[in-house]
């Protein structure tokens, strides 16, 4: 990495805007206010801020902030994981999961798609194909998501051009 290169180490003044990378905790909550998911045990999300990394909802949240804010924002379903659909289902072969032979109806996975990795519900196992329900298992639901910016930097010519975050909580190549 040459000089132009280096992310800016001043992130105190540097405020949320596209191409910047942003790090930030955040916590889901459902319509009953329990917790779905959560990165306050871990490391925060990286995202490379306008490029789509992360639901609208959020990347307008996160707009013009800086490192230290901490706020709460509640997107409807059109703004999350979508509206749910009826009939949403497919009947996959099971090559296609890790370990098929511990799917069981109810459970989340992941599947492995060309638009990239989705979250699924198992809804019937058979011999050789998992039928399953292709809605985010979230969908259809307002969400409250509580956020809290950690770090905002200058993104690297190849993280722009890349599209994503390299490093730490981002891209491993």
């Amino acid at each position: 990495m040459n000089e132009t290169d280096e992310p800016s180490s001043d992130s105190s003044a540097t405020s949320v805007s596209k191409d910047r990378v942003v790090r930030f905790h955040y916590q889901i909550f459902d319509e009953a206010g329990g917790v779905v998911e959560s990165t306050r045990d871990g490391e925060p999300l990286a995202i490379l801020h306008g490029r789509g990394n992360v639901m609208r909802g959020i990347e307008d949240a996160l707009e013009s902030r800086k490192a230290g804010d901490r706020f709460e924002v509640t997107l409807p379903p059109e703004q999350a994981y979508g509206p749910r659909k009826d009939d949403f289902t497919q009947r996959i072969s099971k090559k296609y999961f890790r370990q098929p032979a511990r799917l069981k109806p109810g459970m989340t996975t992941q599947l492995s798609t060309e638009e990239g990795t989705r979250s699924v519900t198992v809804l019937k196992v058979g011999g050789k194909v998992v039928d399953v329900d292709m809605n985010h298992p979230l969908a259809g639901q307002t969400l409250k998501f509580d956020l809290e910016v950690m770090e905002v930097r200058e993104a690297t010519r190849e993280e722009i051009a890349h599209r994503h975050v390299h490093g730490p909580g981002g891209h491993h190549h």
